[in-house]
Order: C-alpha cells, then sequence, then structure tokens
C-alpha cells in the first residue's frame, strides 16, 4: 500500500527557516510525481510546489517562488520542502501528495494525485 507521512512543521518566526519532510512508500520514485499543497482556514487548498520523477523538472507557484525548493532523496525515499524567508501569509495545513504514474510533467491540479499524506501544520508567528 501507497503511504506518504509528514513531519517537520511547527511554529517559527517570520523570516525563519523550515524544512519539511515526506517519507514515501509503495512505488517507484521515476515514474511519480509529488507535490506539496497548502490550506490555510477559510483558504482552498494550493498548489505550492511539484516535481517530476522522470526528469526533476520542478513548479512554485508565484507566492513561494525563490522561497521554497522542492527536491527529493531517491535512496531514502522521501520528498522535502525547504522553507526560507517565511511570512506569516504562510501560515497553513502542508501537505504532501504523490501521483503514482505520471507520465507528463507534475500537475498543478489536487484531484489528479492519488495519495495523501495527512497534513503538518506550519504557523508563523509576527
Amino acid at each position: 500500500e501507497v503511504q506518504l507521512v509528514e513531519s517537520g512543521g511547527g511554529l517559527v518566526q517570520a523570516g525563519g527557516s523550515v524544512r519539511l519532510s515526506c517519507a514515501v512508500s509503495g512505488f517507484t520514485f521515476e515514474w511519480a510525481a509529488l507535490g506539496w499543497f497548502r490550506q490555510a482556514p477559510g483558504k482552498e487548498r494550493e498548489a505550492i510546489s511539484c516535481i517530476t520523477g522522470s526528469d526533476g523538472s520542478t513548479y512554485y507557484a508565484d507566492s513561494v517562488k525563490d522561497r521554497f525548493t522542492i527536491t527529493t532523496d531517491n535512496a531514502k525515499n522521501t520528498v522535502y520542502l525547504q522553507m526560507n524567508s517565511l511570512k506569516v501569509e504562510d501560515t497553513a495545513v502542508y501537505y504532501c501528495a504523490a501521483e503514482e504514474f505520471t507520465v507528463v510533467q507534475c500537475s498543478r491540479y489536487a484531484p489528479e494525485y492519488d495519495y495523501w499524506g495527512q497534513g503538518t501544520q506550519v504557523t508563523v508567528s509576527s
């Protein structure tokens, strides 16, 4: 069974950094797409970043570009989201997601993902 488990969330001051981790099991990374989404209270779920397993290409939302970085460690079956220069507006529950078999670039559309983690809260204080 495919399983995704997020970790690394917590409370951080504005301007600080957090690295989220998502341990993924049950499929081959090179055929997958891996994404990070977030949802703040009263907001729709937002695509933050994704990475395509076959070629390593990435996508970043404009709101996080140049501040967040998505990477994978295939040996550890883990995807990371490094978040720098955090803002209060980044406060949300962050979810990792996986599309097991991806033949094109990773999707920014949540329903296309097959599996989801339970989420981890990131709270940025002023």
